[in-house]
């Protein structure tokens, strides 16, 4: 199948992470999402949508993004886990529309989006193999387990369609140059190299994460796929107004 929409020439992503959405935010996000439906074709938010895992937050959002007129791809972070209750969270936003990706994929704009959580076990040389005991080998295992979903969404869109720009949203970071600014003690828990494999093998435009707040807004892979970290507290500190990065492909 062809590009579903080559007469588009650019379309422009809005993304932004790790927005925190509290029970005490009624009404203090609808400026936000009205002003990215003005400036973009799509808005992706990368993870960390409530502030700590509960459906009540979930559904202020919810309330919230009635004010964005543009499609919203989302994917979930760890804060949405923290309460266990990251399967009714992700139904609040299903129904409100947003197409929350866990190794699914969706074309808007002209585009290609596949996304996942992602998860930790550290950069290049610092990366974490599977060996010793089963909670290390699970631990591993995870950040396996989403990279392989990733692969396959990315494979489906590969598929299906001839020449489609690809990008990927995330939570975690798929490469170290993008959390520098933490903490190394860290970087393990901030994201795994073995989620850049899928964005080298499948030749993604960009890939965006949040997670490391005091991180890098920019970097890129070995092969030069560009990554950036979104997470809100970085886009402020470079001082976005109302945090969000464009990216036009």
């Amino acid at each position: 199948m062809a590009n579903p929409d080559k007469t588009k020439q650019k379309t422009r992503i809005a993304a932004v992470g790790d927005i925190h959405v509290r029970e005490t935010d009624k009404g203090n996000w609808i400026e936000f999402f009205e002003e990215v439906s003005d400036n973009a074709d799509v808005l992706l938010l990368c993870g960390d949508l409530t502030d700590t895992g509960r459906v009540a937050e979930a559904e202020i959002l919810a309330k919230e993004l009635k004010a964005c007129t543009i499609p919203v791809v989302g994917v979930l972070g760890n804060h949405d886990y923290e309460r266990d209750q990251q399967d009714e969270i992700r139904s609040v936003l299903l129904r409100k529309e947003v197409h929350m990706l866990d190794g699914e994929s969706v074309v808007l704009e002209g585009v290609g989006f596949a996304g996942i959580k992602g998860f930790g076990g550290g950069f290049d040389k610092g990366m974490l193999g599977m060996f010793g005991e089963k909670m290390m080998k699970r631990f591993v295992q995870e950040a396996v387990d989403e990279a392989l979903k990733l692969d396959a969404a990315l494979a489906r869109l590969d598929g299906e369609y001839e020449d489609l720009k690809k990008v990927v949203v995330m939570h975690y970071a798929p490469i170290q140059a993008t959390v520098v600014g933490e903490p190394e003690a860290i970087f393990p828990f901030l994201g795994s190299s073995r989620l850049a494999e899928p964005l080298n093998r499948r030749q993604v435009v960009a890939a965006f994460h949040g997670h490391a707040h005091i991180g890098t807004l920019e970097g890129e892979t070995s092969r030069g796929v560009k990554v950036f970290n979104v997470s809100k507290p970085i886009l402020q500190k470079a001082g976005y107004k109302h945090p969000y990065y464009i990216l036009e492909v």
